[in-house]
Formats: structure tokens, C-alpha cells, sequence
């Protein structure tokens, strides 16, 4: 225990500082793998090649599978709740190692295997941070009074997870709150688990929540130009789903490096019931 504790506050530490952050920047260079090689002209073409062909869009018959033991855990938290904690940092953290399978690997005739690599190593750090909540559980989801105000990330993060769309297009139908294919996207699932966490902080793993926030912030950066920059006009559904991960993004960031005040750190020494 008294490791663990140790350890927590290495990644508190470490995680604060600005060489940290300037890793993850130095991970947005980190060429793309193909295994039938490529020009370095091409470096661009085989990111977008391996994320528009990757592994999960070819198996959509798993959507629905995914999406609904997303909603059960999602209220088994939310009513079972330090009952769950441990079992639910797992299933978080298996659901990053998909998204790194699913979402930057491709197999496909031009480039072979082909490998997002940015994405790739960037998705396993976060899912190696829940895994680490899952042995500390940090996460207190201990159900409190919270001013109405902080509720705001509820309804972006339901149009996340919801997706409501249909060939680019806004399709409201509520059919596709299970069939969408949220359960398996890191873009649509990140809002949905640093939105929890904004909920319940500053009772929550500061370092994971920081990573997974950093991470989903930068992958919201590149959506933003990926969909308003290089074909708004066909892409820009696609970018206003993607909103709910930037700002719901950045507010976890924000918040996890936040000192809480007096008032909330005493909040947060004391035990459900006490008081």
C-alpha cells in the first residue's frame, strides 16, 4: 500500500511537469509504420490511409456489443459506485487498448500493414493509466451535491456517445445510441469518461485523469483541422461531434492541474457519511 502511495505521487509529480508534456509533443513525430514502406513525401498520406482503413470499420456487426456494455457500465458506476470502481478502471482501460487496435492499425493492399503510429503509442499511455487507477483506485464515485453548473458536460458528452449521424450527415435517430460505434472510438468515448471524471473531481486519479485529458485534447486539435480546415464542407458534421472532445478536453485538463481550495481538499479528506 505504502508503495503504491509512493508511486501515486511520482506520477502526480511527473505529470505536472513541462518536460512531460513536451514528450507528447515530441510523440506527434513519431513516423507513421507501413509494411511496404513509403516516401517520406507520403509520410501525411499514410496516417490518413491507416486511420480512414483502420481494423474497426470493417467490423460493424460489433458496434452494438460494445455500445451496450458501455451504457451498463456507465450506470453501474453511477449506481453501484466504489463497488465498481476497480472493475470499471479495467474495462476502461481494455476499452483504450482496442481503440489503439481498432483505430491505428489497417490492413489493406496499398500499404500492408500500416500503423498511426502517434496514435498508437499515445492511446496505450492512457490505457496504462487506468490500468494503474484500477490497482490505487483513486477514483471516489461517491455520489455528492454538485452546483448545477458543473452538469454542463453532460449533454456533450451524450452527443458523443450518441453520434447522431448518418453518411456525414445529422441523423437523429435514437437507434444509433447503440449502434453508432461510440463503444470503440476513442473520439466519442474520451468526453464520456474525462466528463465523469470532471463530475466527481477532485475526488479522482489527477494523473490519469491529466493523461487521458492531454491525450483526448490533442486528438480534438487534430479533428478540428482535420474536419473545419481541410474539407469543411463535407466533413463539417463529423467536426461538430468532435467539439464535445476538444472543450470537454481541455476542461479536464484545466481542472486536473488545478489546486483544489481548502474547502474542496477537506471535502475530499473526508469519508462519505462523515461530517
Amino acid at each position: 500500500m505504502t508503495n503504491s502511495i509512493n508511486q501515486q505521487g511520482k506520477l502526480e509529480w511527473m505529470t505536472r511537469r513541462w518536460w512531460f508534456f513536451g514528450l507528447f509533443f515530441l510523440i506527434q513525430f513519431f513516423p507513421p509504420y507501413a509494411s511496404k514502406g513509403y516516401k517520406i513525401e507520403d509520410w501525411g498520406e499514410v496516417i490518413q490511409h491507416a486511420l480512414g482503413n483502420a481494423i474497426v470499420y470493417k467490423h460493424s456487426e460489433i458496434y452494438p456489443i460494445f455500445q451496450i456494455i458501455a451504457i451498463l457500465f456507465l450506470i453501474g458506476i453511477l449506481i453501484f459506485r466504489n463497488k465498481l470502481a476497480r472493475i470499471f478502471s479495467i474495462y476502461v482501460a481494455i476499452s483504450y487498448v482496442l481503440f489503439t487496435i481498432g483505430q491505428s492499425i489497417a490492413f489493406t493492399d496499398k500499404y500492408g500493414v500500416s500503423i498511426c503510429t502517434i496514435n498508437f503509442v499515445m492511446f496505450l499511455i492512457v490505457a496504462g493509466f487506468w490500468a494503474w487507477e484500477a490497482v490505487v483506485l483513486k477514483n471516489d464515485y461517491t455520489f455528492r451535491k454538485l452546483p448545477i453548473r458543473r452538469y454542463w458536460v453532460v449533454p456533450l458528452a451524450v452527443l458523443a456517445f450518441w453520434y447522431p449521424a448518418s453518411k456525414g450527415r445529422p441523423d437523429f435517430n435514437p437507434v444509433l445510441l447503440v449502434t453508432s460505434g461510440s463503444g470503440l472510438a476513442f473520439c466519442l468515448m474520451t468526453p464520456v469518461y474525462v466528463g465523469l471524471l470532471s463530475l466527481y473531481w477532485p475526488r479522482v486519479n489527477m494523473p490519469a485523469m491529466r493523461v487521458t485529458s492531454l491525450v483526448g485534447l490533442i486528438i480534438g486539435l487534430y479533428n478540428m483541422y482535420a474536419n473545419f480546415g481541410i474539407n469543411p464542407g463535407r466533413h463539417w458534421w463529423n467536426g461538430i461531434l468532435h467539439i464535445p472532445l476538444l472543450v470537454i478536453s481541455l476542461y479536464g485538463l484545466i481542472l486536473s492541474l488545478k489546486r483544489p481550495k481548502v474547502k474542496e481538499q477537506a471535502d475530499e479528506n473526508t469519508e462519505p457519511g462523515e461530517g
